[in-house]
């Protein structure tokens, strides 16, 4: 790394500090919402009940495996991230995920 990366590096971490600190600081700031909270195993079947559907119908809405959705309602595995985001769409507008 040259001395110029460096720099830029420590800088980069002094504001950041100094913004934690809750100063002001010269820069931007970028505040991003809060990953999706978990949803529990019983929530995911109901809603897979609510559309009616098999699990591989489901699975298939969703664009995951049969055995991913089996799992998540088995409570063997969670749903990602990007899966739970999915998940909350389909349970407050199901016509997304339907079009």
């Amino acid at each position: 790394m040259n001395d110029e990366l460096f720099g830029e590096l420590m800088e980069s971490l002094d504001q950041a500090l100094r913004y934690s600190r809750g100063e002001k600081i010269n820069a931007r700031v970028t505040t991003l919402p809060a990953p999706p909270a978990a949803m529990p195993r019983e929530e995911i079947v109901k809603l897979r009940e609510r559309f009616n559907c098999s699990q591989a119908i489901f699975a298939r809405l969703l664009n995951v495996s049969i055995k991913t959705l089996q799992a998540w309602e088995q409570g063997l595995r969670t749903p990602s991230d990007a899966a739970l985001k999915l998940l909350n769409i389909a349970n407050k507008h199901p016509e997304a995920l339907l079009s």
